[in-house]
């Protein structure tokens, strides 16, 4: 086997490499959700809603982007050993961060949220972290014209 050196850039050249990453980045949460969109943070409005104690319904909400410890310390967590199904209401809980005016979203927050909710969040979840964006490309049936929409929710039964 070949052993090569290790060659580092100097100081000038990281800092100007840093200055042009920082000025091309977005801050998160601005700008529209387009391919390439460095945002880390992605607002949704869920299809029904949660549902606190005084009744009040909360549909808006934001979800960051998961990061490696997100997916790791789930599995240290003893409802998730017991019961693997549970991961998902941990995970969601970890980088849901505002549902509404809670801003404490907890595991039993995404333990009262409705089926139709959570399987809305899943599918966000999978979207915003593999492709890092929340829309989708259709076709419409009729005329076979391909459009983008997205499903990060609106109204019922709109994307």
């Amino acid at each position: 086997m070949r052993r090569g050196t290790l060659t580092f850039p100097d100081r000038d050249t990281v800092a100007r490499e840093q200055a042009r990453a920082s000025s091309s980045v977005a801050a998160p949460g601005s700008g529209p959700a387009g391919l390439g969109d460095p945002r880390t943070e992605f607002t949704f409005l869920l299809p029904r809603g949660y549902v606190d104690d005084a009744g009040t319904v909360h549909r808006d909400g934001v979800m960051r982007l998961a990061t490696a410890r997100d997916e790791l310390v789930p599995l240290r967590d003893d409802r998730v050993r017991e019961n693997p199904a549970y991961l998902t209401v941990v995970l969601l809980a970890r980088v849901i961060t505002r549902i509404g005016t809670i801003t404490d979203v907890h595991a039993g927050v995404v333990e009262d949220l409705f089926a139709t909710d959570l399987a809305f969040l899943q599918d966000l979840y999978r979207r915003v972290n593999t492709e890092g964006h929340t829309r989708a490309a259709v076709t419409c049936p009729s005329c076979n014209h391909t459009f983008a929409v997205d499903v990060a929710g609106g109204r019922l039964g709109e994307s």
